[in-house]
């Protein structure tokens, strides 16, 4: 009865084996075909000034996707932001002053 089991598990993956292997050459050709009709000619090219003007035009409408914070929030944000900076400052100089009296006192010993 084993050895049914191991050739079914063998057999399985084989399978997989197989159909993995022949999913790569369907991909392979695919991908080929597709490289051959993706490439423009010359005459169907932008030029660089076309392209880069695109560029911008899709600039343009992607910021006015944004939705922009509003002016207040923008100043609750800044005024958070340097308050978390003021208290860290204020905190590590705090250490680094504890420090640096711990230091001249053990030097003093």
């Amino acid at each position: 009865m084993s050895d049914s089991i191991k050739n079914t598990e063998l057999s399985e993956k084989e399978a997989a084996k197989l159909a993995k292997k022949e999913a790569k050459e369907a991909n392979k050709a695919k991908s080929g075909a597709d490289s051959k009709k993706s490439k423009k000619s010359d005459k169907d090219k932008k030029s660089i000034f076309a392209r880069i003007g695109n560029w911008f035009k899709d600039l343009k409408r992607e910021f006015k996707r944004v939705s922009w914070p509003s002016k207040k929030t923008v100043f609750n944000n800044t005024l958070v932001v340097l308050s978390v900076v003021v208290l860290g400052s204020l905190i590590v100089g705090l250490i680094d002053l504890g420090f640096l009296t711990l230091m001249e006192t053990l030097m003093n010993l």
